[in-house]
């Protein structure tokens, strides 16, 4: 007899990156939720077996579902702050209200919501108080960390912040940062050849000039200010414009549109975007895991995800927290070394 694995609601599935870091660390997926047509074509096709409510989380009734474990990447907004308590309420009309609430009609064991690592500071620091005081009032030890995915076996430079909550009894602890970072040029050996963005004819020309890890800076000051336009004088921000990647780092954060001029992400090589594979890739998503839609939507819902293999290591430290086993370091370097 198969022994029960612990199973998996999800929240803003987007194309699946956290959801498959998760079963590659032995979870169940029961639910998925994500109202996007296109990201839910992508799960569907890639998992006959999910189960994927393609609906807007304010619809779902939670009353009948029950798991282990809530996930979700909720988008971060400001709250009304109305009154001072700081709580449940003063959420209200907001998706982390939708997330709270199927964390308090669900009750999992664990809960885990990831977002941008500038939530901490957003709004002063008060949202992320708040989110903390609405999540410790139903009973959950919350804590929180931001992980950089270059230190968990992604080819990116990816800061996320991770909030864990879990019931009394349950000892989280974050996993430990691997000490070998996997390069683009290891992240991209063999990558299958896809369909891709393009530049612009002027814009081509300009990034040809530009050597991989380099950027505007790099330009004749002539072409700097053209290309930068009124950003050129503008204090800070502009390190992203004219960017080449380099072969021997991990690529700068993936954003949803690869040629968007102010983040920038020029191959290495070639004066060209990353191609969807190459972003598919980056993001650590298996080779074989097609995306829905043309290619914009490709782009977009690659850029979005939780890159799979720092989805693992934390699903790897939930499993080790649900069963009370260690999780050294040396172990989550061998199983991402294995992925």
């Amino acid at each position: 007899m198969s022994k029960r694995k612990f199973s998996v609601i999800e929240l803003f599935a987007g194309a699946g990156g956290l959801a498959l870091g998760f079963e590659e660390g032995g979870f169940e997926t029961k639910l998925l939720v994500e109202n996007w047509k296109y990201a839910c074509e992508t799960l569907k096709t890639n998992r006959p077996d999910w189960e994927v409510l393609c609906e807007g989380v304010e619809n779902v009734d939670w009353s009948s579902y029950k798991a282990d474990i809530v996930t979700g990447g909720f988008p971060c907004q400001s709250f009304s702050h109305a009154g001072k308590r700081l709580g449940f309420e003063d959420t209200r009309g907001t998706l982390f209200f939708e997330f709270a609430r199927c964390i308090k009609e669900v009750r999992p064991k664990v809960f885990i919501g990831e977002n941008v690592a500038g939530l901490v500071t957003h709004d002063r620091g008060k949202t992320l108080k708040t989110m903390i005081s609405v999540l410790e009032s139903f009973g959950y030890h919350v804590q929180y960390k931001i992980l950089d995915a270059m230190n968990y076996g992604v080819p990116q430079k990816r800061r996320r912040i991770f909030i864990v909550g879990t019931l009394p009894g349950i000892n989280f602890v974050y996993p430990e940062p691997s000490r070998r970072i996997v390069t683009l040029r290891e992240g991209l050996k063999d990558v299958p050849k896809s369909p891709g963005a393009k530049y612009s004819e002027s814009r081509a020309k300009i990034l040809a000039l530009v050597p991989p890890g380099g950027s505007w800076v790099d330009l004749p000051l002539e072409l700097q200010k053209k290309h930068l336009g009124k950003s050129f004088g503008s204090e800070g921000g502009k390190r992203g414009m004219a960017r080449r990647i380099s072969w021997d780092e991990p690529s700068l954060t993936l954003t949803t549109s690869p040629a968007q001029k102010q983040t920038e992400r020029c191959h290495p090589e070639e004066t060209r975007p990353f191609t969807v594979r190459e972003y598919a890739r980056i993001q650590t998503f298996p080779d074989e895991w097609a995306f829905a839609g043309g290619m914009g939507a490709q782009y977009k819902q690659i850029g979005n995800a939780v890159p799979v293999k720092l989805a693992k290591a934390v699903a790897s430290s939930i499993m080790a927290a649900l069963t009370g086993k260690e999780q050294s370091q040396h172990t989550l370097i061998k199983q991402l070394a294995k992925a």
